[in-house]
């Protein structure tokens, strides 16, 4: 279930199990990525980490550390849901649903491609 954990991070809608502060490790690291002097000079990555379940989320999506605390809350909030709940997590239910809609789409263009390769078939045939 790797790949579901990397679909946490996407809505805070849901019904999630709640987290305390005292169950959290926080350290404030250089980020990475690209952004030369400003990246390599400031300590605005977060680095979260669950205790209890010892999932640990990285979050450097912004420039500011008040920010990135927030976010990285919200997502390891949605991993540790998805850790002890598995496929009874809306999250994991979400992403059934959005696969199930992916599929479908997949098909129907399929369809449409099939569909579009007889009819050019046909008028080769007439032209004949």
């Amino acid at each position: 279930s790797v790949s579901l954990l990397q679909a946490a991070g996407k809505k805070n809608s849901f019904s999630l199990l709640a987290l305390t502060e005292a169950e959290l490790e926080e350290q404030f690291v250089r980020g990475d990525g690209p952004g030369g002097q400003a990246t390599n000079k400031t300590n605005n990555c977060v680095v979260l980490k669950h205790i209890p379940s010892g999932i640990v989320v990285k979050c450097h999506q912004t420039r500011s550390v008040e920010q990135n605390r927030k976010r990285a809350r919200e997502i390891l909030q949605e991993k540790v849901d998805l850790f002890y709940k598995g496929e009874d997590s809306d999250i994991f239910k979400e992403k059934k649903a959005s696969e199930k809609k992916k599929q479908e789409k997949k098909r129907r263009a399929k369809e449409n491609l099939e569909r579009k390769k007889h009819l050019k078939e046909m008028q080769q045939l007439d032209k004949k």
